[in-house]
């Protein structure tokens, strides 16, 4: 004879099973898994997790709020495909709270935290040598989102996480464009340096100037993503 669980219990139970399903749809999509316009089979994915199709619905949820995902009535919950010219507003958003990051640390960065940071650059430059990629994909997010909560600011750190996921598969394909990862090596470098040179205008432009990089970079593969919708 099963016993009812008290509904404190059940709820907190619920809410740790949703955020366990929350998390591994967000990595399957963050890792490419999921393409971008593909639509996302509740019950396939109930099933390929081992729940019920509650958890996997509020999951849809809280990612559609997270900005990872659509939902259309009467169609389904598909991947979102960032449209190129809110992808460009993301970006130049980004390039601003990279500004005011590179400011703060030039201010106040320890040696401990600076160690962490070279530390992550040397792993990608590892990662370069070996063409590898998704490692490097990782580490480059890592090291952006180590800088900024070094900064010591939570509120922009929620802020810019957010943006971060809304452009991740777009920051993954433009990775794998030929050339792109010895440049954007150099260039996580020539952040560490501005930096250490303790000078917040230099470091700020220099972060700034990074992620409008990334963005001009980009132009490229937001234009055959609208070709390929036209």
């Amino acid at each position: 004879m099963s016993v009812a669980l008290h509904p404190t219990i059940a709820l907190l139970q619920n809410n740790s099973l949703t955020m366990v399903v929350q998390q591994e749809i967000e990595r399957a999509i963050l890792a490419g898994e999921h393409a971008p316009g593909a639509k996302l089979n509740e019950a396939a994915l109930a099933l390929q997790l081992g729940v019920s199709r509650g958890p996997v619905r509020e999951a849809f949820r809280i990612l559609d709020e997270a900005g990872l995902v659509r939902t259309e009535k009467n169609r389904g919950v598909f991947v979102r495909d960032i449209p190129p010219d809110e992808a460009a507003e993301i970006y130049e958003l980004r390039a601003a709270m990279e500004e005011l990051v590179g400011r703060q640390l030039a201010r106040h960065m320890t040696g401990a935290q600076r160690s962490e940071a070279e530390a992550l650059v040397q792993a990608m430059d590892v990662a370069v040598q070996a063409q590898d990629q998704h490692t490097y994909h990782q580490l480059n997010l890592r090291f952006h989102e180590r800088l900024v909560e070094m900064a010591g600011n939570r509120k922009l750190a929620a802020i810019y996480r957010k943006l971060v996921k809304e452009i991740a598969l777009i920051r993954r394909r433009q990775l794998a464009s030929v050339g792109v990862l010895p440049v954007s090596a150099s260039e996580h470098r020539d952040i560490l340096h501005a930096i250490a040179s303790g000078n917040p205008e230099h470091a700020g432009r220099v972060m700034f100037d990074h992620a409008l990089d990334g963005k001009e970079r980009n132009r490229p593969l937001l234009a055959q993503g609208t070709a390929a919708d036209a």
